[in-house]
């Protein structure tokens, strides 16, 4: 139950920065307010506040309160340092998203697959090209590859909507950790036919290796992004040398 009490004060929380009732430099509610309001403990608003601080909504100013330093960004934006499907980020975004599974098939694990991925050889993977659209703009090609293994019963119908939602609601599993690198590469005749580049020959490219709560990698993802709608942020916070 205390899980769940943070959980939705955060939400609610986030909310109401994202949508203005918060407006940017504003400090929130005190921490006494926040209490009453949601009938909670201290500790409980504390975890809720520490984790929109990690996201960057806010930050703590001792003696004054908690203020928002939220700014929204002109162009679509994806987290670097959390980890946020294509449906959660859209409607954080507040657009529309829509998803064509172009290829859904199963394949073995070869040499240079596994070199690519970090699976194994011989694994047994699903392997999907979706395409991503967001207010009706194609501007995601994405290529996943599944571990069969603990994503048994995937489905092409699964796949147009949410694959983590139906992870940890279905299969009830944690995704835990996930392992990226960021790049720019020469588009291919896959992206040239899919994401309407016109004069742009490059995309941003976004290879991931995402595990379990069991420390097992149960996918491997490069997301192709068209440039010119899509910027990546994350929330650094510097760390003094003893």
């Amino acid at each position: 139950m205390p899980k769940e009490k943070y959980t939705h004060i955060y939400k609610d929380l986030k909310e109401k920065i994202e949508t203005g009732e918060y407006e940017y430099q504003e400090l929130l509610p005190s921490e006494n307010s926040l209490i009453l309001t949601y009938g909670c403990s201290r500790n409980t608003v504390r975890r809720a506040i520490m984790a929109l601080v990690t996201d960057g909504y806010v930050q703590t100013q001792q003696g004054k309160g908690v203020r928002n330093i939220f700014q929204p960004t002109l162009q679509t934006s994806f987290t670097i340092g959390g980890i946020e499907s294509f449906r959660e980020s859209a409607i954080r975004n507040q657009q529309i998203p829509r998803t064509k599974v172009l290829l859904f098939t199963e394949l073995t694990a070869d040499q240079k697959i596994a070199r690519k991925t970090g699976f194994s050889e011989n694994a047994e993977l699903y392997y999907l090209q979706r395409l991503h659209y967001l207010d009706g703009k194609p501007l995601i090609l994405n290529h996943n590859y599944f571990l069969k293994q603990v994503t048994a019963g995937l489905t092409k119908e699964i796949a147009q909507n949410s694959i983590y939602a139906w992870l940890e609601h279905q299969l009830h599993m944690p995704i835990v950790t996930s392992k990226r690198i960021m790049t720019v590469e020469k588009m291919t005749q896959i992206d040239e036919k899919y994401l309407e580049l016109g004069d742009y020959n490059c995309l941003a490219v976004v290879s991931s290796q995402t595990y379990n709560g069991d420390g097992i990698m149960f996918e491997y993802t490069q997301s192709r992004h068209r440039p010119d709608y899509f910027c990546f942020q994350d929330n650094a916070t510097r760390r003094v040398s003893l």
